[in-house]
């Protein structure tokens, strides 16, 4: 009985230093079940009911497709993704890499900025402060302290505290769950492929929040921080499918269909949804606090994936321009500060916040095709890496690029020629999309020279 008890122990003890080894696309994670994606998944199912189960589905799992793919080439390089890109594909293509990671990721955060701001006034609005509820002082304050929380290493605490706001809300989404009334006949017609009119942004928008560059180009940087190698591939890939399958993709299934459940019944309009309305998803489980539980899970939501997506551009351009990527660099910690504090500007963006957030998934994936394209030249160059990709990576991968690109196309085209179509926004996706689809042509033209000819 003893020797079975310490056999026992001995295993508990593996698993719990397994278990404690975890993270690094458990950060994609948090980042990919931010403000952004929870608002796309309760848009998603305000407008059109269970409609777009699919899109939910297939982002959890090319999500995971993603990040594996991205895991690889970041185990067998053993370097950061755009030195990995100068060195074997030149300068050129490793500025093109980081310019389209910072504007996807830069649109973000200001988007987040924004939300946050109005999130943290309403708060303090509904509290009986009025003279707090102005979001450009929270914009203000809250730039303030992630840029000092960056710079000098205590972001921890606030994120920590983030992170349990963000699991108590998500938490009473699947709690929800037993409670809402979910239609299984209905719910099972949404896993049809099929795009509703006027879905396109929405779609791409659920979508984007687990296939994104900005995720996909972090990858290489956490495990590195992380010290992982080759050696290191189980448990690479156990996270991964931890975080981005089991962990995202329940989080991802309780939010929407609670959404496409309980919100088409009120009446809202979904292209004028407010934070509020919002809130009415969790009334089956939270009653009259249902506001309170929604507005604090999403500012933890906020906060915690803020923080993250503040280190993607200096990570990116210090490994372009050779800076030591941490805040002992002079050169990086200024780039932290001036992220953080440009996040400020978010409290301009003109709209409400659940309709920019969407939006800024939705413009994220249109430039995610590219570094897509990067991952799988990579890993298909003997040059690269030393086990490239088998078949089935480069089915999975090639499924990846193709839905991720099928989408982004509807959603430009919708900019293209919906009623949006000439303005400053529309214009500029417009111009985006092109130039990486561009980009994309040029590099399958540079592999097919060095390949075939």
């Amino acid at each position: 009985m003893a020797a079975e008890t310490r056999s026992t122990e001995r295993s508990l003890g593996r698993i719990g230093a397994f278990v404690r080894r975890l993270g690094p696309t458990w950060l994609a994670g948090a980042i990919a079940a931010g403000p952004a994606t929870m608002v796309s998944l309760l848009v998603a199912g305000a407008s059109f009911g269970y409609s777009l189960l699919w899109v939910v589905v297939l982002s959890a799992v090319l999500g995971t497709v993603g990040q594996y793919l991205a895991m690889r080439l970041g185990l067998l390089t053993e370097a950061g993704i755009v030195a990995v890109v100068e060195d074997h594909l030149g300068s050129f293509w490793a500025w093109v890499l980081v310019v389209d990671a910072v504007l996807a990721a830069g649109l973000a955060q200001l988007a987040i900025m924004k939300t946050l701001a109005d999130v943290s006034a309403t708060i303090v609005g509904n509290a009986g402060l009025t003279a707090l509820a102005d979001p450009r002082l929270w914009g203000l304050t809250w730039a303030v302290l992630l840029a000092l929380g960056l710079a000098g290493g205590g972001y921890r605490i606030a994120e920590i505290g983030a992170k349990v706001l963000v699991s108590l809300v998500v938490l009473a989404f699947v709690a929800s769950l037993v409670v809402v009334p979910i239609d299984p006949a209905a719910a099972t017609t949404g896993l049809v492929p099929e795009l509703p009119a006027g879905g396109a942004i929405v779609a791409a928008g659920v979508l984007g929040g687990a296939v994104h560059i900005t995720l996909l180009t972090m990858q290489s940087y956490t495990m590195r921080a992380r010290g992982w190698t080759e050696r290191d591939r189980d448990i690479a890939t156990f996270d991964v499918a931890s975080s981005l399958l089991v962990a995202f993709g329940g989080f991802s299934l309780a939010v929407f269909l609670v959404a496409a459940s309980v919100l088409p019944a009120t009446g809202l309009d979904p292209a004028t949804i407010t934070e509020i309305q919002a809130a009415e998803a969790l009334g089956p489980i939270a009653g009259e606090h249902a506001m309170w539980v929604f507005l604090v899970g999403l500012l933890g939501a906020a906060v915690s994936t803020l923080g993250g997506n503040t280190i993607v551009p200096p990570y990116l351009v210090a490994d372009k321009l050779g800076w030591e990527q941490s805040v002992a660099d002079p050169r990086y910690r200024a780039a932290l500060v001036v992220v953080a504090l440009g996040s400020a500007l978010g409290v301009v963006l003109e709209g409400a916040f659940v309709q920019l957030l969407v939006l800024v998934l939705a413009f994220g994936l249109v430039g995610t095709p590219f570094a897509l394209a990067v991952i799988l030249y990579l890993l298909n160059d003997p040059a690269v890496v030393s086990e490239p990709n088998s078949a089935l990576e480069n089915l999975g991968g090639i499924a990846l690029f193709a839905v991720a690109t099928v989408l982004a196309g509807e959603f430009v085209l919708d900019e293209l020629t919906g009623a949006t179509a000439g303005d400053p926004v529309s214009v500029f996706v417009v111009a985006f999309a092109t130039a990486m689809a561009l980009a994309i042509c040029g590099l399958a033209g540079r592999y097919v020279r060095e390949r075939y000819w």
